[in-house]
Formats: structure tokens, C-alpha cells, sequence
């Protein structure tokens, strides 16, 4: 399983992108291809799916689209061929705003997504994301405890409630502390 591959982008199709990593070309298919340019070095994070007929790699300009197409493939009936566009037309605070709001009618804009695959995304979703509705994002600092948080039972929109009064210099160990007194109130 590949994070990330870096290298020059050597081709740009409607669909796909080939980076060249030390003299092998990846085709790699991204949401929105022509966001990048010929003869640019990127890192480009990937999802390698592997099929009995296929090995494919998705990329990602992102760590958080990546975690967002991650998501969206965990829903009963959404592949990676219908997530990938929702990418490619949406943008991501866009969508997790949708599925926390329940917005069906956002969602069945979206190439080949109906009004059943639109409330089964939500249905799955709905207080899963790793962003909060407003479109903010957990920082870097706060990664860890929210993986402890979530890790002890505490539901997603419960660990954004708490995380601005929690003081993001103290050690790992005083903010699950001040955490869980705050959860408790």
C-alpha cells in the first residue's frame, strides 16, 4: 500500500496523470488532472486499489482529500469511480457541510449519485468526517488526541466541541486530561 509518491508529472489526460518516480511512469487518476502542469514536481498522496482484474492508483493533492475519498468508498453502493467525481466537482467542506445537514438534494448533483446512494452516504457519514461542518480543520496539533478521544468512545462532533478551549501546548497526556473534563461537563 503506497501514502504518497512524489515525482515530475510527465502527462496530463482528462481523467489521469503519469508521474515519472526515478524511471517509472504511475497513472495515476485524480479528480481534477488538469490542476497540475507538465514537468512539475509534486507529491501526490494515492489509494492503490487492487481487484482481481486490476490494480489501480487514485491520487490526491491533499492528505484531506484523500481522507475525504477514503470515507466516501466505506459507503454500501460508492465506488471509487463515483466518489472520485464527487472530488472533482465539490469541494470538501462543501460535501462534509451536505452530509452533516442531511442536504440530499447537494449530494444527487454529483455524477451517478441518485437519492438512495445520497442518503446511504449520509446514513454512513453523518458525525464520521474528520472535519467539522463549517469547514474547519483539526490542526496538526491536535491529531493525536483526537485519535485518543475517539479511540476511548467519544463521537467525532463531540471531540470538535471541546477542542478550542483546550490549550494546544500542553503535552499530549494534560490535553486528554483537559479533554475528558470538559466532555464530562
Amino acid at each position: 500500500m503506497y501514502s504518497y509518491l512524489t515525482g515530475i508529472i510527465k502527462e496530463i489526460e482528462s481523467s489521469y496523470i503519469v508521474i515519472d518516480n526515478h524511471g517509472i511512469g504511475y497513472l495515476i487518476y485524480t479528480a481534477n488532472p488538469y490542476q497540475f502542469h507538465e514537468e512539475e514536481e509534486v507529491k501526490i498522496y494515492v489509494y492503490q486499489q487492487i481487484r482481481e482484474d486490476e490494480n489501480t492508483l487514485y491520487g490526491f493533492k491533499t492528505k484531506e482529500e484523500k481522507d475525504l475519498f477514503l470515507q466516501l468508498i466505506q459507503v454500501k453502493g460508492l465506488g471509487c469511480k463515483m466518489a472520485l467525481p464527487m472530488l472533482a466537482t465539490g469541494s470538501i467542506e462543501g460535501i462534509q457541510d451536505a452530509i452533516e445537514r442531511e442536504n440530499v438534494l447537494y449530494l444527487k448533483k454529483f455524477p451517478k449519485i441518485g437519492d438512495k446512494v445520497a442518503r446511504q452516504i449520509i446514513l454512513d457519514l453523518k458525525g464520521k468526517l474528520t472535519t467539522t461542518a463549517t469547514g474547519e480543520k483539526v490542526t496538526e496539533k491536535f491529531t493525536e488526541l483526537v485519535e485518543v478521544l475517539k479511540g476511548l468512545g467519544y463521537k467525532q462532533p463531540d471531540v470538535k466541541r471541546v477542542l478550542p478551549q483546550i490549550d494546544s501546548t500542553l503535552p499530549l497526556e494534560d490535553q486528554i486530561k483537559e479533554a475528558l473534563k470538559l466532555m464530562l461537563k
